[in-house]
């Protein structure tokens, strides 16, 4: 196997490192759910989230093991249990002449060397399988692959299109396979390879996709007849199949697991840590909508009235921060979520800053009318104008208060509803991080374009 370069070495094991703490990080999160002896209220979210935490644990595991799973999709007759059979160098898999011989997907286990262990599983063809049963096979596969194969055997159709911009969309890196160039002249099959070049990235305004994102191979050769000449000066004519030609596609995957296997498995673990993460937060807001708004509510109420009441500007601008923040560190209490009032205090100015000055000017709003207050409650004496003046600055200030908590209340939920995972070890932050880290000559790159959002 190709040498690992070091400092792709070491970055890969930072990557490894850092989703291994963010999940573990996160299953802590949610360890109060499982301890015995919960209210029967937490009972019952426990068993709501249990796949989503299930699914945090077993990535975990995969994580500790170095397993990388590379799955394999394309329509039928395309021969992509041939392909993994030429991989695997004995024929495992059943192949043959009739559409269909892969009912359900199939993995077995592939030794390449190193230390990154590798599944490969096999698929139905993608057109054999009606629409909704179809969706949910490619999904749960596709949840679990680190990496792509999208086997094709020629100039790709409309149905192959489609479904390559389907898989596309999963966020996985994937390698476009052109399978059975054997049956092809060489001008046929350079032609046929340059335009999957500019289709296979499953985008018309796409880069073309790079060397290591699409390989020629013939899995199964045709058999061959060749002229055999005997001794005694008689010919005979016998078939001969070739040898597979897959040694292309094995460098190219060898080459992506020595350079990045490890980040492969990093960022796909962190991707799966994310989507798990936002469906417990999102469960537990349903479960919990009622309790949330109660609470919003009355910190609403109690922020108008502080606000309101209290003579002094510096302190309602203080109080209302104070109450803000009591607001955000309720919220995550109720919905199992930690959050500490430094990370409090962060939200609260990321709030404060993403607003469009709403907030900031109640802010100084409250400051400028607690001003105009406190003058109205000095002069006001026994006069009934500046008491009334007084009431009606009050009355104003509690209800731009009031606005505030709830708007700052609503932010928090769709933060909460992300599962907090902009945190330091949040599965967000490390993925934007490991793919500020990827550098141009890797399969990953293309990933990081697509996930461009997590870079902005």
């Amino acid at each position: 196997m190709t040498q690992i370069n070091p400092v792709s070495k070491n970055v890969q094991e930072t990557h490894l490192n850092r989703a291994r703490a963010s999940l573990s990080l996160a299953l802590s999160w949610y360890g109060n759910l499982r301890k015995p002896g919960q209210s029967s209220s937490n009972s019952q979210l426990a068993g709501l989230v249990k796949p989503e935490l299930e699914l945090l644990t077993s990535t975990l595991n995969k994580l500790d093991y170095n397993l990388v799973r590379i799955a394999v999709f394309g329509l039928v007759s395309r021969g992509k249990s041939a392909v993994l059979n030429a991989l695997l160098g004995q024929k495992i898999l059943q192949t043959g002449p009739l559409n269909g011989v892969t009912q359900y997907p199939r993995s077995v286990r592939w030794n390449p060397g190193g230390k990154v262990q590798v599944e490969l599983i096999d698929t139905p063809g993608l057109d054999e399988i009606e629409g909704a049963s179809r969706a949910q096979m490619a999904r749960e596969v596709v949840r679990q692959a680190d990496l792509i194969l999208f086997v094709v055997s020629g100039d790709i159709t409309r149905t192959e299109y489609e479904m390559l911009c389907e898989l596309r969309q999963a966020q996985k890196p994937l390698i476009l396979v052109f399978n059975k160039i054997d049956l092809y002249p060489d001008t046929d099959k350079t032609t046929i390879y340059n335009n999957l070049q500019q289709l296979g990235a499953g985008n018309p305004q796409g880069k073309p996709l790079k060397p290591d994102e699409i390989v020629m191979v013939a899995a199964e050769p045709a058999p061959m007849e060749v002229r055999v000449e005997w001794s005694d000066g008689s010919v005979a004519h016998e078939w001969e199949t070739p040898p597979p030609q897959i040694d292309e596609l094995k460098e190219t995957i060898l080459k992506i697991l020595n350079r990045e296997g490890r980040s492969l498995l990093a960022l796909n673990a962190l991707i799966q840590a994310r989507d798990a993460q936002e469906a417990i937060a999102q469960k537990t807001i349903d479960f919990r909508q009622q309790q949330a708004e109660d609470l919003i509510w009355r910190f609403t109420k109690y922020k108008a009235l502080a606000v309101g009441l209290n003579p002094i500007p510096l302190l309602d601008v203080l109080g209302g921060t104070v109450a803000d923040l009591a607001l955000i560190r309720s919220l995550a209490r109720l919905y199992g979520l930690p959050m500490t009032g430094y990370e409090a205090g962060n939200f609260l100015k990321t709030i404060l800053l993403s607003s469009g000055g709403l907030l900031l000017g109640e802010l100084g709003s409250s400051f400028l009318l607690g001003l105009g207050k406190s003058t109205a409650a000095i002069a006001s004496g026994e006069n009934p104008i500046n008491i009334t003046a007084y009431a009606g600055t009050a009355m104003t200030q509690a209800g731009i208060a009031g606005y505030g908590a709830y708007t700052v209340g609503k932010a928090a939920q769709v933060y909460l509803e992300k599962g907090c995972s902009w945190g330091q070890l949040g599965a967000s932050t490390v993925i934007k991080e490991i793919l500020a880290e990827v550098e141009p000559n890797t399969i990953l790159y293309r990933l990081r374009q697509e996930l461009g959002g997590y870079l902005g």
